[in-house]
């Protein structure tokens, strides 16, 4: 078992921070770790970063399945977080109960299901059956065409009630946490201090009892980000420098040099391999 548990991150309400961020792969995942992130989550925003979709919705469990695998193996500490997909337990208790499994078995240590009360049976029986829940209340990409677009929520006394309603299902049906996305800070304020289970917020202030950024968002790895996105590094322009500067020694015969080559010390004793294998290579030709 990791070291940071669901139950550890209930305990840390009011008392510590929660880190979070997305990973995907296993060298992040092995980074996100060793720099002491909380919660490593295997967002379903993998289908815009990794596969330059659109949006969510497009997003299979196929390829949830692939990369929580790939992420679990990098983890020692942190907890691990996986996604459910569009439409994998929309359809009923039972197709969530199964696709949930799937991503435990592939090495999460929780599950994150976007909307809370819509969806409170099913997290009440996945609770029961051993798989800690993670809600996601506010904005909801996997419902952004039914929102009118990805769009700041709370600003209307229905959109309020909704979002606290959402959370206080999630709390009752057994919930660890749940996230709270583009949403104003004082409806965010309101929430954490309505439920007892933290709040993690994304674009949503600084009231809530967590923050969690896509890894390429914060490294800067795009040039276009959210609004409420820190850059907290400028990789894509270093990464582009180091692939111009990689480029340029091959081209120039710069690279690679001798320190990254090895050859026979004794020549005479090489020429004398060459030639040999040069003549078996000739009698094999003939034949």
């Amino acid at each position: 078992m990791r070291e940071i548990t669901p139950r550890k991150i209930l305990e840390m309400k009011g008392r510590e921070k929660i880190v979070m961020v997305t990973a995907y792969d296993y060298p992040s995942a092995l980074i996100a770790d060793r720099a002491g992130i909380d919660i490593i989550f295997i967002g379903d925003s993998l289908g815009m970063v990794i596969y330059g979709e659109q949006n969510t919705l497009n997003v299979s469990m196929e390829q949830m399945v692939y990369h929580t695998r790939a992420v679990s193996r990098g983890v020692k500490r942190a907890l691990v977080l996986a996604d459910m997909p569009f439409m994998s337990y929309e359809i009923s208790v039972e197709e969530g109960m199964k696709n949930a499994a799937r991503l435990i078995q592939a090495g999460a240590d929780a599950i994150k299901i976007e909307g809370g009360y819509d969806h409170r049976k099913l997290v009440k029986k996945l609770v029961k059956s051993g798989i800690p829940v993670m809600g996601h209340t506010g904005l909801t990409p996997q419902r952004y065409l039914r929102l009118g677009g990805y769009r700041l929520m709370g600003e209307t006394e229905e959109e309020i009630e909704e979002i606290l309603r959402d959370a206080k299902a999630l709390e009752k049906a057994g919930a660890f946490a749940l996230v709270i996305e583009f949403t104003l800070a004082d409806v965010a304020r309101l929430v954490t201090e309505e439920v007892k289970i933290p709040t993690i917020g994304i674009g949503s202030g600084p009231y809530c009892d967590g923050q969690v950024l896509v890894w390429h968002d914060l490294l800067g790895l795009y040039e276009n980000v959210p609004p409420f996105v820190k850059k907290y590094a400028d990789l894509r322009d270093m990464i582009g420098l180091a692939l111009e500067d990689y480029k340029n020694e091959v081209k120039e015969g710069k690279f690679p040099a001798p320190k990254h080559y090895w050859e026979f010390l004794d020549k005479d004793d090489f020429e004398k391999k060459k030639k040999k294998v040069l003549e078996q290579f000739l009698e094999d030709s003939d034949d």
